[in-house]
């Protein structure tokens, strides 16, 4: 999937994925898409619950090697 803008939040322990993904979904445009990548397991509840609580998409997610990839779109 092609994102607008890609954050590296890999080796990052909660809240730190949630903090760092707030604050770069905040300079992208409405229907731009957030590309997160992360190694913390709890990010996806987090993301996941994050995304339905402020109305951003989360479109899709996956997890590889250890790596979870996150495609969420700003409302």
């Amino acid at each position: 999937m092609n994102a607008d803008k890609v954050l590296d939040a890999k080796g990052l322990a909660c809240p730190m994925p949630i903090v760092r993904t707030k604050k770069a979904i905040e300079e992208l445009q409405t229907g731009q898409i957030l590309e997160v990548q992360s190694t913390d397991k709890g990010s996806k509840n987090d993301l996941t619950g994050w995304a339905n609580s402020t109305g951003h998409q989360l479109l899709e997610n996956r997890e590889e090697n250890g790596i979870y990839t996150f495609w969420i779109k700003k409302k």
